[in-house]
């Protein structure tokens, strides 16, 4: 297939890029060419342009048309409007990457499905993509518009702390500092690597039974906070680190950049059923554990000292609320 992705370099889009490029598809990138974190991978053309500058998109892209169109980076309706009005009668399938964290907060049953309403109070990131949402599918009912939904909840990669401090916990840890944690530590939490995604999108990409529906594209492995935190100490050589447990609520009243993503996510429990990805794209089964997933997480930034970065603020809310102040 021709494949365009909106995008390309990010946490997702770069493996679902590599892993399109090694089955043989035709692979094109669309970004602004400023992120060199993640390496293009060989064979894979890249447009330089930016998605938000209309004309722009539009001379670069030509009069090409593509069989399917992945856009990883439309966050309000505005955006995804102007994505779908460029690829209109030019792609046979554009697929919006939206977020797991547009579910139902607090979900009122588990495991969270594709059936499981679309409702988040806390954080306007989520709310924003369910707006997307919305205005993807009255595109389909109404013009037949050939959308699909794709819904990934936590994706990492190698470069990708999910800890709530990133580095600084990491640090803090190797140090024997306490390190925060939201809640009482024990909600439930799924992380996804970017590479066991990428198997999973990619085969959906080009599915005409995918059009005018929605997937959730997850791990299927569940772990609560503490282990999460507990298994990137090991990773980072701290046999036993110190947890110290601080109300989500708090948290949030303290830290305002951080609260809404807290409150609206990750303080919950989630557990996915990924049954209906999987049987649009048999034989996927997401492959890689976070304990693998931590191990290399740890070598790349050990490799990448100056990307470890520590952030004060949060060194000093942490040492703080440890103290109880």
């Amino acid at each position: 297939m021709d494949i365009l992705l909106i995008g390309g370099t990010g946490v997702i889009s770069s493996a679902v890029a590599e892993h399109a490029s090694r089955l043989g598809h035709r692979v094109t990138l669309l970004n602004r060419g400023v992120s060199a974190t993640r390496p293009v991978p060989p064979g894979v053309e890249v447009l330089h342009a930016d998605i938000r500058d209309a004309a722009a998109a539009s001379k670069a892209l030509g009069g090409r048309d593509f069989d399917a169109v992945a856009d990883f980076i439309s966050f309000v309706p505005e955006q995804l409007a102007a994505g779908m009005d460029l690829f209109r009668g030019r792609t046979g399938h554009y697929v919006f990457i939206s977020s797991a964290s547009a579910y139902q907060k607090p979900p009122a049953r588990l495991p969270i499905l594709e059936s499981t309403p679309l409702r988040n109070p806390f954080w306007q990131y989520s709310r924003d993509k369910i707006a997307c949402e919305d205005l993807l599918v009255s595109a389909y009912r109404d013009e037949g518009f050939p959308g699909t939904v794709v819904r990934p909840s936590h994706t990492y990669d190698r470069t990708m702390i999910p800890l709530m401090g990133g580095w600084t916990d990491l640090h803090r840890m190797r140090a024997g500092l306490p390190v925060l944690v939201h809640g009482d530590g024990t909600s439930l939490w799924t992380l996804t690597h970017s590479r066991d995604f990428a198997r999973a999108f990619t085969g959906l990409l080009g599915r005409g039974e995918a059009v005018g529906d929605s997937y959730t594209i997850t791990s299927d492995e569940f772990l609560p906070w503490n282990e999460v935190y507990r298994i990137l100490a090991a990773a980072a050589g701290v046999p036993e680190p110190e947890l110290v447990h601080v109300a989500s609520e708090t948290i949030a009243a303290r830290d305002p950049g951080r609260g809404p993503g807290l409150l609206g996510d990750k303080s919950h429990s989630v557990i996915f059923d990924n049954s209906k990805i999987k049987a649009l794209v048999p034989g996927f089964a997401a492959e890689i554990p976070f304990a693998e997933g931590a191990a290399e997480i740890l070598s790349w930034y050990d490799a990448h000292p100056d990307e470890q970065k520590i952030d004060p603020d949060f060194m000093a809310l942490s040492d703080a609320l440890a103290a109880g102040r």
